[in-house]
């Protein structure tokens, strides 16, 4: 039995405008990016803030849903998945790695 488990749930806001692309198979994908920020303590003992960049997408309905809703600054709630990928891009394998959105609340 195994013990794997691939679950991301963020809440933060919209730091990119959605681009919503065509794939050849007529199927439509939303791209986007979002912030979160989390409080932590420096070896000082003060309150620092650090602010996280996180790459997404979103396919089916939430495609609609981005296209129609979210701006830049819209707060969200994301529950969905890590996926990497990986490309070729002058001659040099590349990886990337992003949530797939699998449910949004926009707050």
């Amino acid at each position: 039995m195994s013990n794997d488990l691939n679950h991301v749930n963020l809440i933060g806001k919209v730091s990119s405008v959605p681009k919503i692309m065509e794939l050849e198979n007529g199927k439509r994908i939303a791209k986007f990016t979002m912030s979160t920020k989390e409080n932590y303590l420096d070896a000082d003992g003060n309150t620092k803030t650090r602010r996280n960049w996180h790459m997404l997408s979103a396919w089916g309905r939430w495609v609609k849903v981005l296209e129609e809703l979210a701006q830049v600054g819209s707060e969200l709630a994301i529950e969905g998945k890590l996926v990497t990928r990986f490309y070729q891009t002058k001659g040099q394998r590349k990886m990337v790695s992003e949530v797939e959105v699998n449910d949004i609340v926009i707050m």
